[in-house]
């Protein structure tokens, strides 16, 4: 097949995938007493998986937009489904950044989790090999059994290990994603009888769809994809999850889970349904900026450190969208990289505010002031985060946010304006942030209080290193996703429905 090269030999995705998993299957033979050889497994565990994904990025052919480390074999032929991974420029930055969030996870999580500590541990390492397989499947069956599995342990890292309104928040998320799962299912059942039954993704992407069909069909994958985004006004599950979830929970939500909304328009609602993609783009556009703005004026009235984080992220993500739906290269390219960005800013954000969750047990910014005088080292590396949250120049915030509005302006001018004020508004919430939690009068709980240890510096620093490589240096990743980004605009930009125009199957549908 045009799209695809098969490489042969090591099946190196497929041990991506697995050998998380069967880290948790050794896990659960392990006595629940033994809860520091239960930590020091799982470590290990995520650490060799990052180390195996490290070959990924360094003989990843940068020159070709085709499917690389491709792996296929028969899984159920009477439905002609298949069990088939590939990565390409897209995707491969999505798979290191899995392996490496999973780690710091683990160190983050090393002396916070007192119960049910093999649970937990099993609970992060399924996830981990769940992301990696929504990334890396070609084939719609196997992304949707990859993507419905990553629910359940997420569910029990929110569930159990949350705060007091934990099932409230566990619940929320599953439904909210489930519904919109759903929908996502119906829609791969009518690809899959129209196009003679097939679930090959990159065999769909060659085909042309009716236009009324590509229409009902986006709505269907957007219901999915939104809510993982989340998009306004689909997102109020993310405060009440991101609040309630353990450190590593609210990590892992948005250094990862989040992406997968976005990565899921980019795989399959443009290359499949591109006629429909630029007919929505307006609406998409629109549903961005309002999430951009709406997410930053939340912020300014919020007074738990997490909810704070968790709706800069409504904010973060509405800049995604709009640099995905520009349908042009620098808008495109800005998007997938400022997912990155944002997995790397707001995960660092939140294990921050875990560190000083573990020592004052509060979220509450009240109750806070004064921490820069007796943790002088956090507070430093916090303020990398702040700064480059508010898309400082030299941070990595700066490089995705200046390419987003580069494309966003060029798409749309009114657009273009309008999402710039967001990055106002978010200079306004993250510094008056810094300055009620750092600065102001030593308060009663931050008294006292120590600065953190060798293991949280560790958990911090690799997000601190990639925040100035990718800001000082963005083409080592940017050179990744060039072809592929090149190749997916081409396809929208050409892909055609009987030679119709858009306005003529707009009045079809409406008739």
């Amino acid at each position: 097949m045009e799209m695809m090269v098969v490489n042969s030999g090591f099946p190196l995705l497929s041990v991506l995938i697995f050998f998380p998993v069967a880290g948790a299957l050794i896990l659960l033979l392990v006595s629940r007493s033994r809860e520091t050889l239960i930590k020091w497994l799982a470590l290990g565990v995520s650490i060799m998986n990052f180390a195996l994904s490290i070959p990924l990025f360094i003989n990843f052919n940068k020159a070709t937009h085709l499917m690389q480390f491709v792996e296929r074999h028969e899984w159920i032929p009477s439905w002609n489904i298949m069990y088939f991974l590939g990565i390409d420029g897209i995707s491969i930055l999505f798979i290191l950044l899995s392996a490496l969030v999973t780690i710091l996870c683990v160190l983050i999580s090393w002396n916070s989790i007192k119960t049910k500590v093999k649970e937990f541990f099993i609970s992060i390492l399924l996830v981990e090999g769940a992301m990696i397989g929504v990334f890396c499947s070609l084939d719609f069956f196997l992304f949707y059994i990859f993507w419905e599995a990553m629910l359940i342990p997420m569910y029990l890292l929110i569930g159990v290990w949350g705060g007091p309104n934990r099932v409230y928040a566990a619940m929320k998320f599953f439904l909210y994603t489930l519904v919109g799962s759903v929908l996502m299912l119906v829609g791969i059942i009518v690809l899959y009888l129209y196009s003679g039954r097939t679930f090959n993704i990159l065999e769909l992407a060659t085909k042309v769809y009716p236009y009324q069909m590509q229409f009902w069909l986006f709505w269907a994958f957007f219901a999915a994809f939104a809510v993982k985004v989340p998009m306004f006004p689909v997102h109020t599950w993310l405060p009440d999850a991101h609040t309630e979830a353990p450190t590593a929970g609210s990590v892992i939500l948005a250094a990862i889970l989040i992406k997968m909304g976005a990565y899921g328009f980019l795989r399959f609602s443009l290359p499949l349904l591109p006629e429909a993609s630029k007919a929505m783009t307006p609406v998409m556009l629109t549903l961005s900026v309002i999430a951009i703005i709406y997410g930053g004026v939340i912020c300014l009235a919020q007074s738990d450190l997490k909810r704070l984080i968790a709706y800069s992220s409504v904010s973060h993500m509405g800049f995604v969208t709009l640099g995905i739906f520009a349908l042009n290269t620098q808008g495109m390219e800005g998007g997938i990289l400022q997912m990155i960005n944002h997995g790397i800013i707001t995960g660092g954000l939140f294990l921050g505010v875990g560190a000083i969750y573990d020592r004052t047990h509060t979220r509450q910014i009240s109750d806070y002031g004064g921490v820069a005088s007796v943790m002088p080292v956090y507070s430093t590396i916090f303020i990398v985060f702040t700064l480059a949250s508010i898309g400082l120049p030299s941070t990595n915030g700066f490089i995705g946010e200046f390419m987003i509005l580069l494309g966003g302006f060029a798409r749309s001018q009114w657009a273009g304006v309008l999402a710039a004020t967001g990055i106002i508004i978010g200079a306004g919430y993250m510094l008056w942030l810094y300055q009620r939690v750092f600065f102001m009068e030593t308060s009663q709980k931050v008294a006292g209080l120590s600065d953190i240890d060798a293991r949280e510096i560790i958990a911090l620093m690799p997000m601190v290193i990639l925040i100035f490589w990718i800001g000082i240096y963005p083409n080592t990743f940017l050179g990744f996703m060039h072809e592929s980004v090149r190749h997916l605009i081409e396809r929208v930009n050409t892909g055609s429905v009987h030679g119709t125009t858009i306005a003529q199957n707009v009045l079809e549908i409406m008739k």
